[in-house]
């Protein structure tokens, strides 16, 4: 099964400055909470070790352990900027929190163990409302944080391969850029942009091209356009029958099918990792059947539609 990294994207819109290796350890540790059906709260105490590190990364085994150890010591000083609205008011507000209260070490293990903060867990773990998914695999080559983060806005926008316009100062802070760095555009383009660009090109599963915005000859923001590589969608047509319309396009399922086809899907071996900790088959399906109607999230379950007997048409 695809290794799947979920986070809600008020995370992904918001605003934080991580070192790659700790981006890295965040998304392997999300990556092992939900295979292994540990999920994610407070009281999460979760583990990570330095060959998964590794393995996922691309890197050598004999310097892993520090690699991770050193990111968990890094990331108990981060913090995340998020924005929401006061429910009583409708006002805009900032809050700052931290990622982890708490990290540790097992040398002998080669495993560090990290808990979120109570307030990032529900940004991570809110699958009932819009949520970005993607699988490591796509980020696993970058060599550039500030390419994760691209990523992660991009697909946002996969449904329809193209972005709102991003200001600048906030993009800025989005991609984790510190605000005395790359100050001159020419430097935030060539280290920044442009290098993050090549990574996702040549790593991933899109194809990344930008537009600058000016005022007069100031540049205030960028927008990007994307599409799924040649390669990629050959990979997900070969699983498909020849006959089999685009996956891109709506399932034709009226909703009587839909809500049968997510009760199966609800029970699937392959899928329970999927499920939210605690909550019965019940509350799962009805998460699938808003998944199934949703241009961002249905063609995840088409492989497992299509070993129920369901053929798109």
């Amino acid at each position: 099964m695809a290794e799947l990294i979920v986070k809600d994207n008020a995370l992904i819109q918001a605003s934080y400055t991580l070192g790659l290796a700790e981006q890295r350890l965040i998304l392997l540790a999300i990556l092992q909470a939900r295979e292994t059906g540990q999920g994610i709260d407070h009281n999460s105490l979760l583990r990570v070790h330095a060959h998964a590190y590794a393995d996922h990364f691309h890197i050598d085994k004999g310097n892993s352990y520090e690699v991770i150890k050193d990111a968990s010591k890094g990331l108990f000083d981060r913090y995340v900027t998020y924005h929401d609205k006061n429910p009583k008011t409708g006002n805009d507000r900032s809050f700052h929190c931290r990622w982890v209260d708490k990290i540790g070490y097992e040398k002998a293990t080669g495993m560090v163990y990290m808990r979120f903060t109570a307030d990032v867990v529900p940004l991570i773990t809110r699958l009932e409302e819009q949520f970005t998914s993607y699988e490591l695999e796509q980020i696993s080559q970058l060599g550039s944080g500030y390419a994760i983060r691209l990523y992660e806005l991009l697909i946002q926008w996969r449904s329809i391969g193209k972005t709102p316009m991003f200001e600048l100062e906030k993009f800025r802070q989005q991609l984790g850029v510190e605000e005395n760095k790359y100050s001159r555009m020419s430097d935030f383009k060539k280290y920044v942009l442009d290098f993050a660009i090549e990574q996702i090109n040549k790593h991933t599963d899109i194809t990344v091209k930008y537009e600058q915005h000016k005022q007069g000859r100031i540049i205030t923001g960028f927008t990007f356009k994307f599409v799924v590589k040649v390669k990629t969608q050959k990979i997900i047509e070969s699983k498909r029958d020849a006959d089999t319309p685009d996956m891109l396009t709506p399932l034709k399922m009226t909703d009587k099918q839909r809500l049968a086809f997510a009760d199966k899907l609800s029970r699937m071996s392959e899928l329970s990792s999927y499920s939210k900790p605690g909550k019965d088959y019940h509350h799962f399906a009805k998460q699938i059947a808003e998944d199934l109607l949703d241009d961002s999230k249905y063609a995840f379950y088409i492989p497992y539609l299509d070993k129920l007997g369901f053929k798109l048409s």
